[in-house]
């Protein structure tokens, strides 16, 4: 199988353009709201029943965009590219040989594309999804996250492990995708993501927000408050996360970054900073378990704490 060029394609290199303008545009209609107040956790039942009423707001979060933040994201989109560009090749030799060993030829199909944009985007759910759910992984996805803004710039604040993942996305190669159409098929899919990462689009009309990702949906996705973490992973379709149970509507303003903040614009450490602390907590910890605990369990995982009376608790030590 040919191998596709190792360059930026004419999609890529027009987005550039795209990207300058609206940031400029959306930097401009936002810099006349300064902040906005984010209201205490609830749930939706709650929010449901005060809605329409004044509600308590528990703190004040940035709107647009500040100079070291943006340029901060945009760093780490050159990174991304460069990473890309020197990993190419390799992927496109993992490419070729699972496609040489494909177990159907879905790729031959009339209207390919649209077949491999639906099976890129249900891959991409659970891409997503094990970025948040497995430390090790997360360690890549949380540059994403870390910008305490959101801003058409956030979506551009890639990583620079992406090769980890790229197991999840070989049953297109499988199914008889050839890399073109794949390649093709996550463009789309990466750049329609870039226009729902704003503040001045509120919501689309009902039918489209039943379906799609769309700017309310993916600011949820992007809060740090305790009821939207972990939701909404969703690429174009919005409807994986209502069939496995990880969709949660935007009931509440939303504080964004992570739950606890980095403060840091250095590109390096918002690339590797996780990957530095994973490498700390397997060293501190004791025992085989709790150290691939620490690199595969959930983000946030601690060993439990022993209890002072734990031995006389134990069934072992019962009284009788």
């Amino acid at each position: 199988m040919k191998r596709a060029p190792i360059k930026l394609d004419p999609i890529d290199l027009a987005s550039v353009p795209l990207f300058i303008g609206t940031m400029l545009a959306e930097a401009a209609v936002l810099r006349r709201t300064k902040h906005k107040r984010v209201l205490g956790d609830m749930n939706f039942a709650d929010a449901k029943a005060l809605a329409g009423t004044q509600l308590p707001a528990d703190a004040l979060v940035p709107l647009g965009y500040e100079r070291k933040d943006t340029t901060a994201s945009l760093s780490m989109l050159v990174g991304n590219v460069a990473f890309g560009l020197a990993t190419v090749g390799l992927l496109q030799r993992l490419d070729s040989m699972i496609f040489s060993r494909r177990i159907a030829d879905f790729g031959r199909r009339k209207g390919a594309i649209v077949g491999a944009m639906v099976l890129w985007d249900f891959l991409y759910y659970w891409d997503h999804r094990i970025q948040h759910e497995v430390r090790f992984f997360w360690a890549n996805h949380v540059s994403h996250h870390s910008s305490e803004r959101y801003n058409l710039s956030t979506a551009l604040r890639q990583p620079w492990s992406g090769l980890s993942l790229a197991w999840v996305f070989l049953p297109m190669p499988l199914l008889g995708y050839r890399a073109k159409t794949t390649f093709r098929a996550g463009q789309l899919n990466l750049l329609y993501q870039y226009w729902i990462h704003t503040e001045t689009i509120d919501r689309l009309p009902k039918p489209l927000e039943a379906v799609l990702n769309t700017p309310s949906l993916h600011r949820v996705h992007h809060g740090a408050n305790p009821q939207y973490l972990d939701k909404n992973y969703g690429g174009i379709l919005i409807i994986w996360d209502k069939l496995f149970g990880t969709f949660e509507p935007e009931v509440r303003r939303i504080k964004y970054g992570l739950t606890k903040n980095i403060s840091t614009y250095n590109p390096l450490r918002i690339a590797y900073h996780e990957y530095a602390a994973i490498g700390r907590d397997v060293r501190a910890a004791r025992g085989l378990k709790h150290k691939l605990r620490h690199v595969f369990g959930p983000p946030g995982w601690t060993p439990p704490t022993a209890h002072p009376l734990g031995e006389l608790l134990s069934p072992a030590g019962q009284a009788s």
